[in-house]
């Protein structure tokens, strides 16, 4: 009986780098280009942030430390209609997101699985509606506003709103629901569901990933947008942060104290927003860019 001795595995010489392996001085200047790009992305919340907490007269100035006090954050709540700027922007955020998310879901589930007269007009018309800017569209939605009476009223910017997120998130929901399988849809029809039975009760729980991130993005172009807000609201009882925020601003100065208090409020909510959708907004994304 022979035996045979298999040969011994190769090894890569002394000082040789291991495929797929950094060098250490490749590791080094990855990590201080990502700590660079951490500390620029990071430098204007925190000074943002740290201003709100200095006196007036230290606004302008590197003294981070220097006498803090939440003077600027009482005077913005006491002495300004701040309160009343929040409250009218989060009514028209919420309602943007609720409507924002119920048309783009519907939307994207009707054109995903049925056939009809339009089906591709229509996408091609909510495709189109976003390749305008603002600058071409504010004057004429100013007027169609105008003649409906919807100007300076909430009811005005969630329609206008809507005329943004929608669109996108119409065709993100699209592609999102090209990923469930229609077994799932005849499935229900066979257990006698309607077909907005079947969308209600089967699809949209398979659906929260995309639901997420399409009612992330409705409250972030409510919350944050400023053209329409301010071409469309007067009044200090009528007015949204955005329009409310100019009131800091003047050709004479500008009021950082106050203004830099209310920027970090402002970033609260849409904060909070974030953390409640962040685990679903990368595979909702991801899902919605698969099919188109």
């Amino acid at each position: 009986m022979t035996t045979t001795n298999a040969p011994a595995p190769a090894t890569a010489p002394a000082g040789t780098p291991v495929r797929g392996r950094r060098s250490p001085i490749a590791s080094a200047g990855l990590h201080l280009t990502l700590l660079a790009a951490s500390v620029i992305a990071v430098f204007p919340v925190l000074w943002v942030l740290l201003t709100s907490l200095k006196p007036a007269s230290y606004a302008t100035t590197t003294d981070f430390v220097r006498e803090t006090t939440l003077r600027n954050y009482t005077k913005l709540l006491q002495d300004t209609e701040f309160l009343t700027w929040f409250g009218n922007s989060l009514l028209v955020a919420g309602l943007t997101t609720v409507l924002g998310v119920f048309v783009a879901a519907t939307t994207g589930y009707a054109v995903s699985r049925f056939r009809f007269p339009g089906k591709r007009g229509l996408m091609w018309t909510l495709l189109i509606t976003q390749m305008f800017p603002v600058a071409v569209l504010i004057v004429p939605i100013y007027n169609i506003m105008s003649n409906l009476g919807l100007l300076n009223q909430p009811a005005g910017l969630v329609i206008t709103y809507l005329t943004i997120a929608v669109p996108f998130c119409a065709w993100m929901m699209k592609g999102f629901f090209d990923t469930i399988p229609r077994e799932i849809d005849e499935s229900g029809q066979v257990d006698g569901l309607t077909p907005f039975g079947t969308f209600w009760r089967l699809i949209l729980p398979l659906a929260r990933p995309g639901i997420a991130v399409t009612a992330f993005y409705s409250f972030i172009t409510a919350w944050g947008e400023v053209a329409y807000a301010s071409a469309f609201m007067v009044g200090d009882e009528n007015l949204t942060l955005a329009g409310g925020l100019q009131k800091f601003v003047n050709q004479y100065g500008a009021q950082w104290g106050p203004m830099t208090a209310a920027s970090v409020l402002i970033a609260i909510p849409a904060a909070i927003v974030f953390l409640l959708a962040q685990r679903h907004l990368v595979t909702g994304v991801s899902a919605g860019a698969v099919k188109g």
